[in-house]
């Protein structure tokens, strides 16, 4: 008798996402479907990826913070 379960395969392995029923041990076909893109390669930017000898600082945030637009004429202020 022939099943079909979905799975995941994944860093080399294939991870079901339920059990067949009555098999213990059995030869199986693989089918790779279309590959749906992960949500982790969607990042454009991963943690790490710009390290090297100099580590990102709490100042260079401040300086990339957004204070507004002073030319959309909109109050940007904390209230």
């Amino acid at each position: 008798m022939l099943q079909s379960i979905e799975g995941i395969y994944k860093d080399g392995k294939v991870e079901l996402a339920e059990l067949p029923s009555d098999v213990s041990e059995s030869r199986v076909i693989v089918t790779f479907l279309e590959t749906k893109i992960s949500l982790q390669n969607q990042q454009m930017m991963k943690f790490g990826m710009f390290s090297g000898n100099k580590q990102s600082t709490e100042e260079d945030f401040s300086i990339a913070e957004f204070h507004g637009d002073k030319e959309d004429y909109l109050d940007w202020s904390a209230k």
